[in-house]
């Protein structure tokens, strides 16, 4: 995640799958924060997708950052034979195991009225964090910031000279900073820490600096 497809990828799955007949399953609920200037040769969203089968995904989590909700969307392009088929079978999966809850339905016309400047405030906010977080790592020679193209988590990769467990367990006992470690997200190695970029910048950047100063012992 936090990754575009560069167009050429993008090409080269789409032949796959249209020659083959499967589908492709784009996941998108960070689409809306890139963190920097996206890229030229960058792919964009699939949902105008007309050659083969695809599926995109979104959601109200990230969209309008209310998990709590429960309400996604699976947009299907493709061949429209295809489309056709696959949407009756998603009819029948959603309404056998994915319902919505009632005030949800109720809401969601108002909901997604106010998804555009909610989203305005958190592509600001995590791009502002992101900026510093990478000014902030420069002045700690040992420690790196992973490039991400996206979304509102960034990974910093510190010293091993400890386990990343008693790093971020030191970090919220010593330091009141809550991080994750890399094991959670089954990073083959250590050190890495996953960090959060939606916090107000003032908050986030003396966390980052208390972060980076344990982190390098």
């Amino acid at each position: 995640t936090g990754s575009f497809v560069r167009q050429d990828e993008l090409d080269a799955v789409r032949e796959t799958a249209a020659r083959h007949e499967l589908a492709i399953i784009s996941d998108e609920v960070f689409d809306l924060y890139p963190l920097e200037q996206r890229e030229p040769g960058r792919s964009g969203a699939l949902v105008e997708e007309r050659e083969a089968l695809t599926f995109t995904l979104g959601g109200l989590s990230k969209s309008a950052a209310l998990p709590q909700l429960k309400l996604g969307w699976i947009l299907v392009g493709g061949p429209e034979t295809l489309v056709r088929r696959a949407l009756d079978r998603l009819e029948l999966v959603c309404d056998s195991y994915l319902s919505v809850a009632m005030p949800v339905q109720l809401a969601v016309g108002t909901l997604l009225e106010r998804t555009v400047p909610v989203a305005d405030q958190i592509r600001r906010r995590v791009r502002a964090n992101y900026a510093t977080l990478r000014s902030l790592v420069r002045q700690f020679p040992a420690c790196g910031v992973l490039h991400a193209e996206a979304g509102w988590y960034a990974v910093v990769q510190v010293p091993a000279i400890r386990s990343e467990e008693a790093l971020v367990i030191d970090l919220i006992e010593r330091d009141r900073v809550l991080v994750h470690p890399g094991y959670f997200f089954d990073f083959p190695r250590e050190a890495f820490l996953v960090v959060s970029l939606l916090g107000e910048p003032e908050i986030f950047a003396g966390a980052v600096a208390r972060v980076l100063t344990r982190a390098s012992g």
